[in-house]
């Protein structure tokens, strides 16, 4: 396994963290991590991220009761990009559908 801190963050300290349902392999959402939302995230099990819009850690289902249990956690090659695999309580999105990717831009017949 491998360190947090060999991760590669971008200008802001964040990585981009992919959330899929470890059951149904559906992408839920995409959230950025810091390092301390990372870490959190593996204390808790549960997946913590940090809100850009809000500048503040976000741990998913803190008010909702729709936490993401952590399966495990898998960097990309480059190591500037996560997956991470959930058991969620609940919807992902905070418009309360499953996932966030719920708008077709392209399909191909």
């Amino acid at each position: 396994m491998i360190e947090i801190e060999t991760l590669k963050y971008d200008e802001r300290g964040l990585i981009p963290a992919i959330v899929v349902d470890a059951q149904t392999k559906q992408v839920l959402t995409l959230a950025y991590m810091s390092k301390e939302s990372l870490q959190i995230s593996i204390e808790k099990e549960l997946t913590c991220f940090w809100s850009r819009s809000r500048q503040e850690l976000w741990l998913k289902g803190e008010t909702s009761g729709n936490y993401q249990h952590i399966l495990s956690i898998t960097a990309d090659c480059d190591r500037d990009a996560l997956v991470v695999m959930v058991k969620p309580d609940g919807p992902a999105c905070h418009l309360g559908t499953v996932s966030c990717f719920e708008n077709p831009v392209w399909v191909k017949e």
